[in-house]
């Protein structure tokens, strides 16, 4: 390898993203509840929608995204010439640490935030700055406490990932109102949906000039494995983003299939209604054997065991039964299992396996 050919400062010093697990060695039939999918999948509309694409591969999709920011603004009753699509939330939060941050500059998040704040910052030269939460919630104050001249992008979770825990309206508001001036609020909206009545902080995007909202198709909308999501803001924000983005980012068949899916709201409410039923269901049955979690507001629930040799040893145990959670060490939760809501069966699996873990121990 030559010594000459070298990545920018600070490149190879972040560590790598994993994914939640799909397999367990040795054992054919698995649960999947390891990356907070939604367990209905998407909407039979978005299905058609993607069938109907395969007559158009040999096209170039459009560079405007023109439909699909249409449904979204007319869905949420937001301005479609202030939305931008990316692939996945991902794109977009990549896209402001591009070009809002660099070296020199911080990136503010929580210490129990989505990794990808750090490797987006990381990877543009910018120094990641992370803030203790307080009993796995944001704190504001500590949030503001961490900001300084240099600080250009702060990312809040909202419903948070992997806690499920939530900051009120009103502590967001005192947020956005009180960072320095050159610093934009990123709110993460990626479990917005699962709180009935949420509007993810579009209200706050609308009175300010210093706060964007980010969204995804990969949670309630059941399109994971076609990476859509999108973010609204200010339009002087907006502006640069889409001057960075890649003309042809998302394909024809992404932005046909968000459509429908984003049109067929019926099938939201039911996912939303069934993950409310079942997490509610989860929480209380793991509770009761000894393992607590705080109220979640999104699609998974975090499990807390008494060390981290006791949430291992029941992960263990339950990928022994074919059931795969997530192991959160590397959000530093490491006494911790975070569970997403499947079915009601996959539900009921997870919560007999663990009765047998504890009634063995």
């Amino acid at each position: 390898m030559s010594d000459q050919i070298k990545p920018q400062p600070g490149i190879l010093d972040i560590a790598l993203y994993e994914g939640g697990k799909a397999h367990v060695a040795g054992v054919a039939n698995v649960v999947k509840l390891s990356s907070n999918e939604n367990p209905f999948g998407p909407s039979d509309r978005a299905k058609e929608a993607f069938g109907r694409t395969v007559h158009s591969l040999h096209r170039y999709p459009v560079t405007d995204h023109a439909a699909l920011r249409t449904a979204i603004a007319e869905v949420h009753g937001l301005d479609a010439a202030r939305i931008i699509c990316g692939a996945g939330s991902d794109e977009i939060i990549t896209f402001l640490c591009q070009a809002y941050a660099g070296p020199k500059d911080e990136v503010v998040f929580t210490e129990h935030g989505f990794l990808m704040y750090r490797i987006s910052s990381m990877a543009v030269g910018a120094t990641p700055i992370e803030v203790p939460e307080r009993e796995r919630t944001a704190d504001v104050d500590a949030i503001l406490a961490a900001c300084s001249r240099r600080t250009k992008l702060v990312f809040l979770a909202n419903p948070n990932n992997p806690t499920g825990t939530m900051v009120s309206p009103a502590e967001v508001a005192r947020l956005a109102s009180s960072l320095p001036p050159q610093a934009i609020l990123v709110l993460d909206g990626a479990y917005a949906e699962y709180v009935e009545g949420y509007d993810g902080g579009a209200a706050l995007v609308d009175q300010r000039d210093n706060v964007v909202m980010t969204r995804t198709f990969s949670k309630i909308y059941g399109l994971g494995g076609l990476r859509i999501g999108w973010g609204y803001g200010p339009k002087h924000i907006i502006d640069v983003l889409n001057r960075i983005r890649g003309p042809f980012n998302l394909s024809t068949t992404q932005l046909e299939v968000a459509e429908a899916a984003v049109r067929d709201q019926d099938h939201l409410v039911r996912c939303r209604t069934e993950n409310a039923r079942m997490r509610t269901w989860l929480a209380g049955a793991l509770a009761e054997l000894g393992v607590p979690s705080d109220t979640s507001m999104a699609n998974f629930i975090l499990a807390r065991f008494a060390s981290r040799e006791e949430a291992e040893a029941c992960d263990a145990f339950l990928n022994a039964q074919g059931l795969i959670v997530r192991r959160v060490t590397g959000y530093k939760l490491p006494h911790c299992l975070r569970i997403t809501i499947g079915d009601e069966s996959s539900c009921r699996q997870v919560a007999h396996a663990v009765a047998q873990f504890k009634g063995v121990r």
